[in-house]
Parts: structure tokens; C-alpha cells; sequence
């Protein structure tokens, strides 16, 4: 999800211990501990100093049976403590790829995707209690869903310290060394990052940080465990505020379902973001300061976004610029009231009440919105690491023309030839559900009738992409 409406990073080196010496030796500690009536498994993490909480098997959402599933916090940094959930493939767990999901918003929990998308469980028909997702990811993957940053979900504790996506990414990487680390039988499997939305900032950053990571580490540089990266799945992705902005102008005048705005006000809101936005967007690229990247994001605000807002709101009966089709389709928010149950939240071992979105004001005002991060998805795809960006086509929010326009933009040898070819198309046992194309690791693909939230709309079809992504094989049309 991402809303519509520079803090230095931090320095892993002062959180991770260098070797050892010969008077001091790390050990990590392992133990249970009983905190209000819930016994917990504890790791302490030596080399990172942070610890694990965790309860095995609560019976919450995932009822297949002999499948493992273990929820708690990671303490990341003073007063900073990061949920986690994590499901076992149901198939063939032992050798099973690893997958962290982090959602977007920025502030978005993870059980949103987890509940309303491609977690082991879902409401049907609002129903108060969620029942088995026949197309959970976890069918293929062992799967980690992540709330992030602090204050999102069942997070808690400081949520100063995480105010953009680049002081965020150190975090992620220290509660995956943890995880690692308290299960050793995940430290070389292949492992993938899926994210969504905002997510177009997340996902670049965070793969990008951990190969820099992983390089320090076969320098001696640093300790910690190398990650196998494999892939990187964004759906419906915010990368970059100029080419997307100025898609959201083309998409709101010529998309498949309706018309939102006419003619005259596509050539004004060009004029606009020529005249206005470019020059800011510009500046914050420049200068990369919060006060210039707070003025680029306000800017398009004002100049396109709240007056598309405006003209949807005259044009439809329902206003969701996820799902512009009417009637509109959402996903379903009853997930909240039930992770809000007392007795549910004992049974996972979450010691604060469910918050859904912490909101995106932090990451505004530092400016966080309009900062490319091209060059971060440029590098992974140099580094040959698959990256599928798979967009519906019914979602205005980050439509398919812009993250299009994205994937043609990446800087890699194969930028020409992947930017000239044509859509092609996929099919899921022989019925066409989108376009795609595909060079090399770099693969775009536009999903026919489905809002932001790919898998939500297409359940079926998504978790084909995400097992052939997975697979490193390429998408392949069945």
C-alpha cells in the first residue's frame, strides 16, 4: 500500500562486534521465558546484541497440519522491537526457498498482505474468523512476514529512529542475521524479498544494502551470515516520482476502464508538471535535503495528484484509486478487528494492541516520497538477480504505465532491447490473464482485472508469478 497524500543512516558497523579477541568470546544465550502468563523462546544475538521472543506453533492462521509457524519480535536497536511471522512451506519445508515480505504504505503492517493476499490464511464473505488461502505463498515458500518500521502492526517501541527507507534497511538486515542465526537450517537457501507498493522504495534499498553487506563480508570486513539473494517481487511498485507522476496524468486520461480526466485537463496537468513539479523533483535530486524533497512531494500533491483525486470523486459513485473499475473492489479490512482479539494476540505472543498503518508522516517530512530509487533496482539487475515488476491494471495508485515506464528506464546492459520489445501474452492453463515481457533477469508483466493488490484480485495467477520468480527460471505462460 502506499499513501497518497535525510536522516543519516545508521551505521551497522556500531551495532555488529568485530572478532573476537583473545579475552573476549560472543556467545549467543538461549532460554525460555514467561512474560504475562505467555512462555516465550528467547535468542540473544550475540554478534548484532539484539534478541529474539518468540512462541512455536499458536494455532493462528496457518491449521495445515505438521506445518511450523513461530511469531515474536526481533530487538533491532535500543527500544526497537520488529515482528515477525514466519510460516513454513507446506511443501517440501526442508529444501523450500526463504521469502521475507515487507509491505509497503510507508507504515503498512505485513498482515495486511498476510490476510488480505497471499498469507496461509483470509476472510471469505466477512467472515469474523479467517479460513486456509489455498494460494498462500507459503504453498511453495517458507515465508517472513516483517512489521516495519517500529510502530507498524505489533511493532513497538522507538519510532524515531526509522523515518525514511534508508535508515530503515539496516534494521531489516540485522533482524535477518537474527533469523538466521536462531535457524541455522535457513542460512543457504535461496532467499527472495517481495514487497508491494511502497515497496518500490523498500525492496531496492533493502536488496541493495544486503549485497553491499554480503560483499563486506567475503572482504573480512565484516561478520555475519552471506544471504543468498535470488529475486526481488514488487507489485505495483513506487519507484521513482518523475517518470510515475507524470504516467498518473496518462493513466487518468487513457487507461482500460474509464476516462477520469478529458482532454484539456491531461494537457493542463502536463503543463503543470513540466512547469512546476519537474523543477522541484530536480532539486530534491540535487540537493537530496528533507526541506527540498518535502517541497518536490507537496508539489506534485497539489499540482496533480489532489486534482486527479477531485475529478475521480465527479466521475464515480465510489472513490478507491486502487481499484478505478466500478463497482470498486478492496480488500477487506476484517482482519483488524481479529488481530485486536486479547486472546489471539496472547496466543502469537504480541505484547501491544494491532495497528494497522502507522502512517506516513515521518516519511513525508523527511521527504522520503520523491527520492528515486533507480539506482539502487539499476544495480540489482546489473547484478543479475531476477526482478519481476507486476502491476494490475485497474490501480490507479502506481499504475502499470508507470512502473512500465520504470522497468524501461533501469540502467543495465539490456535496457534498449528490453525497452523495444512488445508485450506478450501470459496465460495461467491456457486462459490470457495479463501481458509481459522478459530479457534476461529483468521481467515486467501487467495483470488484467486486478487492483493495487495483485493477489488479492488474482490470487491464482500470482502465486504462478511468484513460484516461477522464485524458481529463477523466468515466467513462463502455462
Amino acid at each position: 500500500m502506499r499513501w497518497i497524500l535525510a536522516v543519516g543512516a545508521v551505521l551497522v558497523a556500531s551495532t555488529i562486534a568485530g572478532p573476537a579477541s583473545p579475552r573476549t568470546v560472543n556467545i549467543n544465550k538461549r532460554y525460555v521465558e514467561e512474560q504475562n502468563g505467555i512462555n516465550y523462546n528467547v535468542f540473544e544475538h550475540a554478534s548484532t546484541s539484539s534478541k529474539m521472543s518468540f512462541v512455536k506453533n499458536s494455532g493462528i492462521c496457518e491449521t495445515t497440519s505438521g506445518v511450523n509457524q513461530y511469531s515474536g519480535y526481533i530487538t533491532v536497536g535500543e527500544d526497537m522491537n520488529m515482528w515477525f511471522w514466519f510460516f513454513e512451506a507446506r511443501n517440501n519445508p526442508q529444501e523450500a526457498p526463504l521469502v521475507a515480505y515487507f509491505d509497503g504504505g510507508p507504515g503498512t503492517a505485513s498482515e495486511y498482505a498476510l490476510f488480505t493476499q497471499h498469507g496461509p490464511c483470509h476472510f471469505v464473505n466477512n467472515e469474523t474468523t479467517p479460513s486456509l488461502n489455498p494460494y498462500s505463498f507459503n504453498d511453495y515458500a517458507n515465508m517472513l512476514y516483517v512489521d516495519q518500521p517500529i510502530g507498524a502492526g505489533f511493532s513497538y517501541g522507538n519510532t524515531t529512529a526509522v523515518n525514511s527507507t534508508k535508515t530503515a534497511a539496516p534494521y531489516v538486515w540485522i533482524l535477518l542475521q537474527a533469523f538466521y542465526d536462531n535457524f541455522p537450517e535457513y542460512e543457504n537457501r535461496d532467499f527472495g524479498l517481495w514487497t508491494e507498493s511502497y515497496g518500490g522504495h523498500y525492496g531496492p534499498e533493502f536488496v541493495k544494502y544486503i549485497l553491499d553487506q554480503n560483499t563486506a563480508i567475503s572482504r573480512g570486513d565484516l561478520q555475519g551470515q552471506e544471504i543468498c539473494v535470488v529475486a526481488l517481487g514488487i507489485n505495483n511498485g513506487w519507484f521513482d516520482a518523475k517518470i510515475q507522476e507524470k504516467a498518473d496524468i496518462d493513466y487518468a486520461y487513457d487507461n482500460p476502464y474509464r476516462q477520469i480526466i478529458n482532454e484539456s485537463f491531461h494537457a493542463e496537468l502536463l503543463s503543470r508538471y513540466d512547469t512546476n513539479c519537474t523543477p522541484a523533483l530536480d532539486q530534491c535530486a540535487a540537493t537530496d535535503t528533507s526541506e527540498d524533497c518535502f517541497a518536490a512531494w507537496n508539489s506534485y500533491m497539489q499540482e496533480i495528484e489532489y486534482p486527479i483525486l477531485a475529478a475521480m470523486k465527479e466521475t464515480a459513485t465510489t472513490v478507491y484509486p486502487g481499484d478505478i473499475r466500478e463497482p470498486t473492489t478492496r480488500p477487506p479490512s476484517t482482519y483488524v478487528a481479529y488481530l485486536q482479539r486479547p486472546d489471539i494476540q496472547k496466543a502469537l505472543g504480541a505484547k501491544v494492541n494491532y495497528t494497522d498503518s502507522l502512517g506516513a508522516g515521518d516519511f513525508i517530512r523527511d521527504g522520503d516520497d520523491p527520492r528515486s530509487f533507480m539506482s539502487e533496482l539499476s544495480t540489482i539487475v546489473q547484478a543479475g538477480i531476477p526482478v519481476v515488476s507486476y502491476a494490475g491494471d485497474a490501480d490507479y495508485v502506481c499504475n502499470w504505465l508507470g512502473t512500465l515506464r520504470v522497468a524501461d528506464e533501469i540502467q543495465w546492459p539490456g535496457q534498449k532491447r528490453f525497452a523495444n520489445q512488445t508485450l506478450e501474452p501470459y496465460t495461467l492453463d491456457g486462459m490470457q490473464k495479463g501481458t509481459f515481457k522478459s530479457l534476461d533477469n529483468l521481467i515486467f508483466m501487467r495483470i488484467f482485472e486486478a487492483g493495487h493488490n495483485v493477489p488479492f484480485y488474482q490470487p491464482e495467477v500470482s502465486l504462478q508469478i511468484f513460484e516461477q520468480t522464485m524458481k529463477t527460471g523466468g515466467v513462463i505462460p502455462t
